[in-house]
């Protein structure tokens, strides 16, 4: 029972703090995700479970993704680790303004590039293969383009 407390006062506590980075005040935020002021304050305060819906009206206030919201609320699990978005969610050497920054950039090029895929899937063990042989890897790309990985240093 106390782990739930605890999940529901941190998440509001990061609504809170998500609220406060951009500038809100409580009312504008009530107002912007159309839910009452007394409310809202319950939820920053850790005593209401809010709903999804309520949790995606905020999420869209705040312009953050809703689902940032829902793996804090327990509604949604973590996506695996070969996910782009939850790895950038898991960094805690970003902030959540550079976090939600980065998934913008990356959701845009999704959609200019209509979520095809237009570059070859490189695993971690080629890349690690050509670290430990000590040269550049190439890897073709198109017709006239390649990428390629060097070793630091």
């Amino acid at each position: 029972m106390a782990e739930l407390e605890d999940r529901w006062r941190d998440l509001g506590a990061f609504i809170r703090d998500q609220r406060l980075s951009s500038r809100l005040s409580l009312r504008r935020l009530s107002d912007l995700a159309g839910i009452s002021n007394p409310y809202l304050s319950q939820i920053e305060r850790g005593l209401r479970k809010p709903s999804a819906e309520i949790l995606q009206h905020i999420a869209k206030a705040l312009r953050i993704q809703a689902e940032t919201l829902y793996v804090r609320a327990g509604i949604l699990e973590e996506r695996q680790a070969d996910d782009l978005i939850g790895a950038i969610l898991r960094q805690p050497y970003l902030t959540e303004e550079q976090k939600q920054a980065l998934i913008r950039v990356y959701e845009s090029f999704r959609r200019e590039n209509e979520d095809r895929v237009v570059a070859p899937v490189l695993d971690a063990a080629d890349l690690e293969a050509a670290a430990a042989a000590g040269g550049a890897t190439s890897v073709p790309v198109g017709p006239r383009s390649t990428i390629e990985s060097r070793p630091p240093g």
